[in-house]
């Protein structure tokens, strides 16, 4: 439902990260936000370093997103893409996601104020 071109996402990239996100209202879940992580085979070949590279941006996440809040009744579904061809430090990885988390939060609470003001 991600990429859906019936609904309006949006994307940003912060190397070496790819991140593609859209609200998600129809969702019964208590969770801010679902993501999924994708390291392509085409950029690292070995497994090794796929995993290495999941673990390295799903731990990048887990330490950052509650320092990026979105509104109360926000609920996002969010891809991260790894776009690098070689393995990478985790200090990249963590400040690609922070910047990623960052524009969310604020596109989130944008949003959330333009649809106030319309209601209003």
């Amino acid at each position: 439902m991600l990429f859906n071109t019936g609904g309006t996402s949006q994307a940003m990239l912060a190397y070496p990260l790819r991140a593609v996100w859209r609200q998600n209202n129809g969702r019964y879940c208590d969770a801010e936000m679902q993501f999924l992580i994708s390291v392509p085979k085409k950029r690292l070949h070995h497994a090794v370093d796929r995993v290495t590279m999941r673990r390295r941006i799903r731990e990048a996440y887990r330490l950052n997103h509650k320092n990026y809040s979105l509104t109360d009744d926000a609920r996002i579904d969010v891809a991260f893409i790894y776009i690098a061809n070689s393995l990478l430090p985790y200090k990249t990885i963590e400040k690609a996601m922070k910047k990623i988390l960052k524009n969310i939060s604020e596109n989130n609470i944008t949003a959330s104020t333009k649809n106030n003001e319309k209601d209003n």
